[in-house]
C-alpha cells in the first residue's frame, strides 16, 4: 500500500476524529475545517483548517499535518538536508520552478476558497501560503500535508513522500478508544 491508496478528501470530521486528532496533537486544533487525508491506517493524517483564527488573526496553513509519526520521518528528512537539495534545484529548474508556482497558485486558491465558505475575508494579497512556496521550500510537513490532501499537486511533497518510510505500518498513531474509556471511566 503506497500512501495515495486512501481518501484523499472526506471533509467530514466525527467525534472520534476529533479525539484522534486532539491525540495526534496534544491540544484541541484550532479552526477545524475537515479531515482532508487519511492515513492508511484510518485516521486523519492532514486537516483543513480555516484561513483565519476565531479573532480573526491569519492562519495561512489550509493544510496541517497531524500524525506524529508522519511528522518525524519528514523531521528527519528536513535534517537530512533534503530542503537544501531541493531549494538548489528550484533555483536551477525553470519547469521544477513552474510546478512549484502552479501548486503555490492552488494553495491560495483552496484557501480562498475556505474563506469564502466560512464567511469570511480571503487573506491579504501576498500573504505566504504554506511551506515556503512559491520561492522557497522552508517546511516539508507543510509540503507533505498540501501533497496528500492535494495528490499530484505538490512536486516537493511529493518527492518527500516518496522518501518516507510507511510511518502508517506499526498501526495507529494514536489510540481513540483509550480516550473515549478513559472519558467514561471519570463520568
Amino acid at each position: 500500500m503506497t500512501s495515495n491508496d486512501h481518501d484523499a478528501a472526506d471533509s467530514s470530521v466525527s467525534a472520534d476524529d476529533v479525539a484522534a486528532i486532539e491525540l495526534q496533537l496534544g491540544r484541541v486544533p484550532r479552526g477545524l475545517r475537515g479531515v482532508a487525508h487519511r492515513c492508511p491506517c484510518g485516521l486523519p493524517d492532514v486537516v483543513r483548517t480555516a484561513p483565519r483564527l476565531e479573532d480573526g488573526t491569519p492562519f495561512p496553513t489550509l493544510y496541517y499535518l497531524t500524525c506524529p509519526r508522519a511528522a518525524s520521518a519528514i523531521g528527519t528528512l528536513e535534517a537530512d538536508g533534503v530542503m537544501r537539495e531541493m531549494q538548489a534545484r528550484l533555483a536551477d529548474d525553470p519547469e521544477l520552478r513552474a510546478a512549484y508556482t502552479k501548486a503555490h497558485d492552488s494553495y491560495i486558491a483552496e484557501r480562498d476558497e475556505q474563506a469564502r465558505r466560512d464567511g469570511m475575508e480571503p487573506l491579504p494579497e501576498g500573504m505566504q501560503s504554506a511551506g515556503g512556496m512559491p520561492t522557497r521550500v522552508k517546511c516539508l510537513h507543510a509540503l507533505v500535508g498540501h501533497e496528500l490532501a492535494e495528490p499530484g499537486t505538490n512536486p516537493f511533497g511529493r518527492e518527500a513522500l516518496d522518501a518516507l518510510p510507511e510511518w502508517w505500518a506499526k498501526g495507529q498513531c494514536v489510540c481513540v478508544q483509550d480516550r473515549v474509556n478513559d472519558s467514561e471511566d471519570t463520568q
